[in-house]
């Protein structure tokens, strides 16, 4: 949550940037002092106090302050475990697993429930009028990509997922009002993937992006749901953080197939399930 704050200060208003920088000062008084309080120590008003808290993806200053609290006092802060050039077998195993499980309760405590039920409402709107859920994702986001396409299309959804900046750009301009363009990225700033969404948003496609707070990408989609992790995009293969963003997709089908039709998508899924065992040795 912290990391999701210093992360978006640059995108914020000034007066909101002075609150998130009362909440990285002290979180532990931010999650404990009145709004009146807050507010004459930012120096703003208690709308902005607020506001800064929606811009974070929260529904308000209780929810704020409620999940705040859960940071600084449950022991789930981010574990950074660097691995070194001595280090044993054993040892790798260790501070790899810690650094993922480490990142998952984190994303466990600063998730938006209000973002991921938007999500999720779009997706199911889409199934319903029978029109075309899209991934995009580009490098190791693209694996991503090609993952929630295979979850969905089992829900009968009509489904792609492109990792070519070109394909992505043509399907864009192919999509219309009742679509759901999916975009995921590690870092929010690639090129392609923001030309994506520029089309499909103006072809009155639905957007949703998952990626860090306080880019470029996430400011572009109607939805965003944040995936914050301070692994550096810039390296050659950043692991934890698609692990990150393959739960999210993940909680997005469950809640999407648990709200489908049961009558007719359990059917179609045990006759898969069937189909498929011919394909295995007994």
């Amino acid at each position: 949550m912290l990391d999701r704050i210093t992360a978006s200060l640059p995108s914020l208003a000034p007066a909101e940037q002075r609150v998130g920088k009362l909440v990285l000062v002290d979180p532990r008084a931010f999650a404990s002092l009145p709004v009146t309080e807050l507010a004459v120590r930012a120096h703003v008003s208690k709308p902005t106090v607020i506001r800064f808290c929606r811009s974070m993806g929260y529904d308000g200053l209780s929810d704020f302050k409620l999940k705040l609290a859960g940071t600084v006092s449950e022991g789930v802060p981010f574990i950074h475990r660097s691995v070194d050039l001595d280090d044993k077998v054993g040892d790798v195993l260790v501070k790899v697993i810690d650094n993922n499980v480490a990142a998952f309760l984190k994303y466990r405590n600063d998730a938006s429930t209000n973002a991921i039920e938007k999500a999720t409402t779009a997706l199911i709107n889409t199934c319903v009028l029978g029109k075309r859920i899209e991934f995009f994702g580009a490098g190791n986001s693209g694996i991503v990509a090609l993952d929630a396409q295979h979850k969905f299309f089992r829900l009968g959804v009509s489904t792609v997922a492109y990792s070519d900046g070109h394909m992505q750009v043509m399907s864009a301009s192919m999509m219309g009002p009742g679509d759901s363009l999916v975009v995921v990225s590690n870092s929010g700033r690639t090129r392609d993937l923001m030309d994506a969404i520029d089309i499909a948003r103006k072809h009155g496609a639905t957007t949703i992006a998952i990626t860090c707070s306080g880019s470029p990408l996430a400011s572009a989609a109607h939805i965003h749901l944040a995936a914050d992790h301070p692994e550096g995009f810039d390296k050659y293969s950043p692991m934890t953080s698609r692990l990150m963003h393959l739960t999210v997709i993940d909680v997005l089908a469950t809640v999407v197939a648990l709200r489908l039709d049961s009558a007719q998508l359990l059917p179609r899924l045990k006759d898969m399930k069937q189909n498929l065992r011919a394909k295995r040795y007994a």
